[in-house]
């Protein structure tokens, strides 16, 4: 019984890992986004002028093509369950970007 507790918590351990790998690597490819698509030097300024013109989840949807690459280098490496982890934070940038498409 033991041994299969420590397994249940190192699946959840990757997971958690994988979840917070994919939703960095959102964030820092939204703040690569801006830099190419922007107009200006702050990022906050570009995220509002985004927002104005209504392709603010275009951008985050553009933040999250690294997670692509993190999820199959996951998978290459044979680490199922933080691929697994950056398909949820992969999920939940979808439904973000769902919630701020319909509410805006």
């Amino acid at each position: 019984m033991a041994s299969v507790s420590i397994k249940n918590k190192d699946v959840n351990k990757d997971i958690v890992i994988g979840l917070l790998v994919g939703i960095i690597a959102t964030f820092l490819g939204l703040l690569v986004a801006t830099k190419i698509f922007g107009n200006s030097d702050s990022w906050e300024l570009v995220l509002k002028q985004s927002a104005q013109r209504g392709i603010l989840t275009k951008m985050i949807s553009l933040g999250a093509l690294p997670n692509l690459a993190i999820f199959f280098f996951f998978l290459r490496k044979k680490k199922d369950n933080r691929a697994q982890g950056v398909l949820i934070a992969t999920m939940l940038v979808f439904i973000t970007t769902m919630i701020i498409k319909f509410f805006n």
